[in-house]
C-alpha cells in the first residue's frame, strides 16, 4: 500500500514539474518593442531567442521603457498615454492604466517604488505606486508664463528626485519625492528656447537638456542645485542656420566614454566629442548622416551610431582612442534603435522595415544572429534597472 501511494505522489510530482515554468533569472532578459502592432517581445540575449510576445499595449510608436530593481517587471510608456506593466517571467500583462492622452517617456525612483510618466498632453508628470500603479501625485507643467507645457527628458536622480524639462516654457523642475503625495518642486526658468530632451550623466550630478530654438545645452547640477542653471557646449546647434532636421537625436544616446561624451550634433552629419569634466568640445568627426542614437559599448571602446532618413540604412562604428569611423555597416532597412547586452559581447540593433532584430559581434562587426519581429524599435534589456536615468 505505501509503495502505492510513493508511486502516485511520484507521478503527480513529474505532471506538476511538467505544466511548472522551470526557475530562471532575469539579468539576460530585455524586450523589444512591435510598434506596428502594440506588443513587445521577450528576448533571451544568451540564448538569443525570443521567448513570448506580449499583446495589448496600445500605440506604442515612441515607447520607451523602465524596468523595476528585481528586474523582472518592465514598465512601457505608449505614446497613447497607456503605462502598462508587463511581467516578464509569467509573460503576461501585469497592470495597464491609460494615465494621460500623449506620453513621451517615463523614469522610476532609485528605490523602485514610484513610476514617473513624462506627458505632452495634458502636459506634466504623473507619478504612480510601483506596485498596483494607483495616482501617487499629479505634477501639471505650468511655466512662468501661466501655460501648461509638455513635458521631455524625465529622469531620475539620486536623492529621490525626478528632473524633467518644459519644452513650451523652457524650463528644468527638479521634484523631490521624499514625500511622494507632497513633491517639492524646484523650477529654474530661462533655460534656453525648446529644451527638446534631456539625459543625466552616469553619476547621477549632471542634468543636460538639448536645446532646439537655440545653441548650447543647458546644464544643471544637482549637487549644486543653489548655483542654477548654466550654459556650455554654445557650439552644438544649428548655429542660426535653420538646417532640416528629418529626426531629433535623443539625448539617451549622448555616449559617456569615459572622460568624454559623444554628442550628434542636431541636423548635422557629424558627431561633437566634450570633455566631460569640463564640457568644453575636443573634437567634431564627420559621419554618414544625421544621428539619432549614439551608443557607447560598456567598456567605452567603441560608440555605434545610427541615423535618420536617408541614411538610417546604415549604421556605422567610431573607435574612440583613434577618433575615427572603424566600420559601416547596412544592416537592412530603417534601423531605430540599439542595445548592448551587459558586458557588450553583441549587440541588438532594429531594422524595423524588415521586420527584423539583428545581433552583431562587435569585435567583427559580423551578424551573428537574427530574430523575426513586427516593425521593432526600441530594444531595452533589463540591465538598464542598475542604471541612473534609464
Amino acid at each position: 500500500m505505501c509503495a502505492r501511494i510513493s508511486i502516485l505522489f511520484l507521478a503527480l510530482g513529474v505532471l506538476v514539474g511538467c505544466t511548472t515554468p522551470g526557475l530562471r533569472g532575469t539579468g539576460d532578459l530585455g524586450v523589444v518593442i512591435e510598434r506596428a502592432t502594440g506588443s513587445v517581445q521577450i528576448l533571451d540575449t544568451t540564448h538569443r531567442t525570443s521567448l513570448a510576445k506580449v499583446e495589448g499595449l496600445g500605440d506604442l510608436s515612441h515607447a520607451t521603457v523602465s524596468y523595476s530593481r528585481d528586474e523582472r517587471y518592465a514598465y512601457v510608456f505608449g505614446r497613447d498615454g497607456g503605462l502598462t506593466k508587463v511581467d516578464l517571467l509569467t509573460q503576461r500583462i501585469d497592470r495597464r492604466i491609460i494615465q494621460g492622452g500623449n506620453s513621451i517617456g517615463g523614469a522610476i525612483s532609485p528605490d523602485g517604488k514610484l513610476v514617473a510618466v513624462a506627458n505632452y498632453v495634458p502636459g506634466g508628470i504623473k507619478v504612480f505606486d510601483a506596485n498596483d500603479l494607483s495616482l501617487v501625485a499629479d505634477i501639471p507643467a505650468v511655466g512662468v508664463n501661466g501655460k501648461r507645457s509638455k513635458v521631455v527628458g524625465l529622469v531620475d536622480a539620486p536623492g529621490h528626485r525626478f528632473v524633467f524639462s518644459l519644452y513650451d516654457a523652457g524650463e528644468i523642475w527638479v521634484a523631490d519625492m521624499h514625500d511622494p503625495k507632497h513633491p517639492v518642486l524646484h523650477k529654474f526658468p530661462g533655460i534656453g528656447k525648446e529644451p527638446y530632451d534631456g539625459m543625466i550623466t552616469s553619476d547621477g550630478r549632471f542634468y543636460a537638456a538639448g536645446l532646439f530654438g537655440e545653441d548650447g545645452v543647458a546644464l544643471l547640477d544637482l549637487w549644486n542645485l543653489d548655483a542654477g542653471v548654466k550654459r556650455v557646449l554654445v557650439e552644438l546647434g544649428r548655429h542660426g542656420e535653420k538646417l532640416p532636421v528629418f529626426k531629433m537625436p535623443h539625448l539617451e544616446g549622448w555616449a559617456s566614454t569615459g572622460n568624454y561624451l559623444v554628442l550628434p550634433e542636431v541636423g548635422k552629419h557629424e558627431v561633437i566629442i566634450a570633455d566631460q569634466n569640463t564640457w568644453q568640445e575636443t573634437a567634431r568627426i564627420p559621419v554618414a548622416g544625421q544621428v539619432v542614437f549614439a551608443i557607447a559599448r560598456p567598456d567605452g571602446r567603441q560608440v555605434w551610431l545610427n541615423f535618420a532618413l536617408p541614411d538610417n540604412d546604415t549604421v556605422q562604428v567610431l573607435d574612440v582612442p583613434s577618433r575615427k569611423i572603424v566600420a559601416t555597416l547596412k544592416p537592412g532597412k530603417a534601423i531605430l534603435h540599439l542595445e548592448f547586452t551587459p558586458r557588450g559581447e553583441q549587440v541588438w540593433i532594429s531594422a524595423r522595415d524588415d521586420n527584423r532584430v539583428d545581433i552583431y559581434d562587435p569585435d567583427t562587426f559580423t551578424r551573428i544572429g537574427s530574430l523575426p519581429a513586427a516593425s521593432p524599435s526600441g530594444i531595452f534589456f533589463t540591465s538598464r534597472a542598475h542604471r541612473i536615468g534609464l
